[in-house]
């Protein structure tokens, strides 16, 4: 996780270091105008839906002097039909087919003025990396009639409550509900991973997923509910009393259970599992759990993580059969649960598409690169600078410079020159200006036309401030609709960037002192577009040998070292190899 970095909380009090590469103060994102605009866009989506047919739209799309006759005679404004269709056209281009179910993914029939990004995602996307398999779409809709059948605001879920709250036990079978209660922390990144394991962990296992909304209760600030006709909210009358506070050394985390206990959970009306990236070993034994030990005699199970569990869940021999029909391309795991599990909201949906159309929409080529500085000075070091500019020319990401000697430069740009789009995001805003001004004093050796742009630079990191996550995750998003990615090691913003965009990123390793020379190499190709484990457990699950450690790194084909951390996991596809 990201670590050794100030941040602050919501009341500006120093707090420990959170697993979020900074965000930064953008160009006008005021929430009523996000509001205002999002609304009055999905409204004409749905009216232009409702009274044009496909063949109309490949008629307007095709002849664009037919716009304002066909505007008029509609009743919808000539310019709203022009730019719509010029966002949505510029998508076309590119290749994406439009589907914005996602093959399957997303189920039809919610409200799209609620949630704008549910569908409309897929006109800014690419096409999906990869297509979910058909046995993920049958689970995802079962996980989805049982948060309907058993979540808050049904009679199951009243009876639950009520059994934790007066501390019956031993809830075998009840109404057929369990609950998995998910308390995410630290930065946003580190939480949206949390979220999507979390999510495939109560998959596995047949619980409702229920989210703590955060200190500030930010979650509905943040994401659109992911599951019709249900909420993922954690309510705010939940009866169990201060299980924010839960640690490792409480009678119900599952170490104490399993190793002091003997797997006994009589008198206990749930288990606490700790599995942040400092779990102990024994905590990280529920990674080996086959759920017929003793977790499913308890009704409800509280986890407390700020990492990607998923690399983790597939050593266990009782969850392997069901993963690969989940997913039969292992690298897959997080771009599918993300785009399934993590839609904006209408404020932050605005200000993607504002800023992407108004900076990146128009370019050939767009080129994210994100910085995470693990300084607590927050002051710009020159020698990331270099790393970022070394790897961006040794993996011919960026175009190269050329000297002119005091040439005349060309009146216009040459025609058919390309054009380049750098996105940044970061706490600090030395390093786009030191890329931009590149650009600035020198042409390009092609003629390519680049700019570079980042939309905010906030210093210092805020957790569970609605504002502050909700820039961070309006670039988190953009960082995703880019076309290719550079991202800095050990950063789960990163991480989550170039896992909900589906692309394989390079990789900058993390210097462990910012006053030498940059890492050379620079930077490397990523194996697989998903994220790094941080905890990962260090044992075999056949074994349960906590106390001796070994290199999991070895035990599956498809589960490896991360490149930017020795003792992180990752998933990647054995057909692919290393190969992208």
């Amino acid at each position: 996780m990201d670590a050794d970095v100030e941040t602050r909380n919501s009341a500006g009090a120093r707090d420990e270091p959170s697993g979020w590469l900074g965000i930064e103060e953008a160009p006008p994102f005021t929430g009523k105008k996000a509001a205002a605009a999002a609304k009055q866009a999905a409204a004409g989506v749905r009216r232009w839906s409702s009274v044009v047919n496909a063949t109309l739209v490949v008629l307007i799309m095709t002849a664009p002097p037919l716009l304002v006759l066909l505007g008029g005679g509609l009743g919808a404004p000539a310019v709203w039909i022009k730019s719509t269709l010029a966002g949505i056209g510029s998508q076309s281009q590119r290749g994406n087919k439009r589907d914005v179910l996602l093959g399957g993914l997303l189920v039809p029939g919610f409200d799209e003025q609620s949630c704008a990004s549910r569908y409309q995602a897929a006109y800014y996307h690419k096409s999906m990396a990869r297509r979910p398999s058909p046995y993920l779409i049958k689970r995802l809709r079962e996980q989805e009639a049982l948060q309907r059948r058993c979540g808050p605001g049904t009679e199951p879920y009243a009876r639950a409550s009520e059994r934790l709250r007066s501390g019956q036990t031993d809830a075998r079978d009840v109404d057929g509900c369990s609950y998995l209660v998910l308390i995410s922390y630290r930065g946003l990144g580190n939480r949206m991973l949390a979220m999507a394991s979390a999510f495939l962990y109560a998959l596995l296992t047949g619980r409702v997923l229920l989210v703590d909304p955060g200190y500030g209760n930010t979650l509905a600030d943040l994401f659109c509910e992911p599951f019709p006709g249900a909420t993922w909210a954690l309510p705010a009358d939940f009866p169990l009393a201060n299980f924010k506070e839960l640690g490792e050394d409480a009678p119900e985390s599952y170490g104490n259970v399993a190793v002091n206990r003997s797997g006994s959970v009589a008198g206990l009306r749930f288990v606490y599992l700790h599995l942040d990236h400092a779990a102990s070993p024994a905590s990280r034994l529920v990674y080996c759990d086959d759920h017929r030990q003793f977790l499913h005699r308890v009704q409800w199970v509280i986890i407390r993580t700020d990492q990607y569990m998923a690399p983790g869940l597939f050593f266990n021999p009782a969850y392997q059969e069901e993963l690969g029909r989940l997913f039969p391309r292992k690298d897959s795991v997080f771009h599918l649960l993300s785009r399934y599990l993590l839609h904006p909201t209408n404020d932050i949906w605005g200000m993607v598409i504002r800023y992407y159309n108004s900076y990146l929409r128009n370019a050939d080529e767009r080129l994210g690169i994100q910085i995470r500085v693990f300084d607590t000075s927050r002051k710009p070091f020159q020698s990331v600078l270099d790393q970022i500019l070394a790897c961006a020319s040794r993996e011919h990401l960026l175009p190269a410079v050329a000297t002119t000697g005091g040439a005349a430069p060309p009146a216009l740009p040459a025609a058919g020159a390309r054009s380049v789009a750098v996105l940044v995001t970061g706490l600090n805003s030395w390093y786009q200006e030191s890329i931009r001004e590149v650009y600035w004093t020198s042409a390009t050796a092609g003629g390519e036309v680049v700019s570079v742009h980042q939309p905010s630079h906030e210093e210092y990191q805020i957790w569970f401030y609605s504002k502050h996550d909700m820039k961070a995750l309006a670039e988190i998003y953009l960082l995703s609709l880019t076309d290719r990615i550079v991202t800095s090691g050990w950063s789960t913003f990163g991480y989550v960037g170039h896992g909900l965009g589906g692309h394989t990123p390079w990789v900058m390793f993390r210097p462990m002192n910012y006053s030498e020379p940059a890492p050379d190499p620079p930077c490397t190709r990523a194996m697989s577009m998903e994220p790094c484990s941080h905890g990962a457990l260090s044992f075999e699950c056949t074994r349960k040998e906590i106390d001796k450690v070994i290199d999991t790194g070895v035990l599956l084909p498809h589960v490896r070292p991360c490149e930017d951390m020795s003792w992180g996991l990752k998933l990647r596809d054995p057909a692919v190899g290393n190969k992208v």
